[in-house]
């Protein structure tokens, strides 16, 4: 089992002390979501995580044995246990919405997050706890183990990369350089000097309809998308129950 994991779900013996007094695991991992959030997960090392509790960077490796490990307990903490997203007998539909809102939440609020080097299935307590959410939600759709696994990748990937164009555009515009409104305006104006209307006729006619001259709302995007995902699920669902 990978140390990480291991020091997830608290296999691992922790030192029974160390060169700081009241140095833990969990200040370690608090300090680092917290240099996260502050300048982005660039900024995360060992050695700046050390420096900000006032601590040796030798230190740190009695309890995080890399800073990969690091990485997988930062997010386990920055993603939380799930909330109460919805009461037993919930449409399935209303509760997979709820569920897929409430991990946008947590996007949203940890965009450096998305970019950690972590990837896999679900392996820590708190994202096995959202995953058995999903599963909860689909209980009653009649959707069997795998299908179910699949719609919960599904829409948990549509929600990720709901996220990740939120936190591109956060960069930007963090950087000075454009609003919203400025970043989709220029870039009609500079397709539409360069798709040629005799190349590209479908992609003209979106151009002149004024479309990409305003940035529409997250909120609406991210509803139409997700409702569009789940009209394809309810399909099958419905599939199953015929």
């Amino acid at each position: 089992m990978p140390p990480s994991i291991e020091a997830a779900w608290g296999l691992r013996e922790r030192p029974s002390k160390g060169p700081k007094p009241g140095l833990t695991l969990d200040r370690i991992v608090d300090a680092a979501v917290a240099l996260a959030s502050a300048e982005g997960i660039g900024a995360v090392s060992m050695g700046r995580v050390a420096k900000e509790l006032g601590a040796s960077t030798m230190s740190l490796y009695r309890y995080v044995s890399a800073k990969s490990e690091l990485y997988v307990l930062m997010q386990e903490a920055a993603t939380g246990a799930p909330p109460e997203l919805f009461p037993p007998g919930t449409d399935w539909r209303e509760a997979l919405e709820s569920w897929a809102s409430a991990l946008r939440e947590i996007y949203h609020r940890n965009l450096w997050m998305l970019r950690l080097p972590v990837s896999g299935p679900p392996a820590t307590p708190n994202l096995v706890a959202w995953w058995e959410k999903a599963l909860v939600a689909l209980g009653g759709t009649g959707l069997d183990a795998g299908s179910k696994i699949s719609v919960t990748m599904l829409v948990g990937g549509f929600v990720r990369n709901d996220a990740l164009v939120m936190a591109d555009l956060a960069a930007v515009i963090a950087a000075g350089e454009a609003s919203p409104e400025e970043i989709l305006a220029r870039y009609g104006h500079t397709l539409r000097r360069l798709a040629d209307p005799e190349r590209y006729p479908e992609v003209a006619r979106v151009l002149e309809s004024g479309v990409m001259d305003a940035a529409d709302d997250p909120e609406t995007e991210f509803r139409f998308g997700l409702a569009r995902i789940l009209d394809g699920v309810a399909v099958l669902v419905e599939g199953r129950a015929s």
